[in-house]
């Protein structure tokens, strides 16, 4: 099994690394920063680049089993790497003729109860508006696309190890939903979706229980 890792030095995407390494895989870890990683394994590649630029996008997705992207940035609204991030992965893997891709996104992202998305409600945080809408961008390019994706809609991230104390759920928040993740967890669970492709073509809700 051969992966590529888009945000591999963030706060998700380091656990990816190095759990997607213990279960043997060949990992290519994408980003300007993928210095910051140690280089300590055989089936470790660090291809340093960035998310915009098409022709290294392509050689780094060229030949995987899966894509996975992680990207972060400002939570102003300012910053479009989540959004034209993935409209440059999605148009590369098409050409490379790579279907699989599984994406880490936001909670508002998500289904309302009574119709429409959660960020779309009158008592969703104001604050989360800006980013959130970025990680709807991207969903929609993924949704619009003939990719295998699932969108990961994750809360607040905790920056913590993986318990495998999580519950998902398809499309909605999941019950109980305690508004909070371990990075180490979405990783776990980004890694189990690949092997298991249950929420192909959905988005999923995630909470620690």
């Amino acid at each position: 099994m051969e992966i590529v890792i888009f945000g591999a030095t963030g706060q998700v995407g380091r656990h990816l690394v190095s759990q997607g390494l213990l279960k043997g895989y060949k990992v290519r870890a994408y980003g300007r920063n993928v210095h910051e990683l140690p280089d300590i394994n055989k089936n470790l590649q660090l291809i340093k680049g960035g998310v915009f630029d098409e022709a290294d996008v392509y050689k780094a997705i060229e030949g995987v089993d899966a894509v996975f992207s992680v990207l972060g940035g400002a939570s102003d609204g300012t910053d479009k790497t989540r959004s034209l991030g993935m409209k440059v992965i999605s148009s590369e893997m098409k050409k490379a003729g790579i279907k699989r891709i599984i994406a880490l996104g936001g909670k508002g992202v998500l289904d309302a109860p009574d119709g429409g998305l959660l960020i779309d409600q009158e008592d969703y945080p104001q604050e989360f508006v800006p980013v959130g809408r970025e990680h709807q961008k991207a969903w929609e390019i993924l949704r619009d696309s003939d990719l295998d994706w699932t969108f990961i809609c994750s809360p607040d991230i905790i920056q913590a190890d993986p318990t495998g104390e999580f519950i998902t759920s398809s499309n909605i928040p999941p019950l109980p939903d305690n508004g909070r993740v371990n990075a180490g967890d979405l990783a776990l669970f980004m890694l189990q979706e690949q092997e298991r492709n249950e929420y192909i073509h959905q988005r999923v809700g995630i909470s620690e229980i």
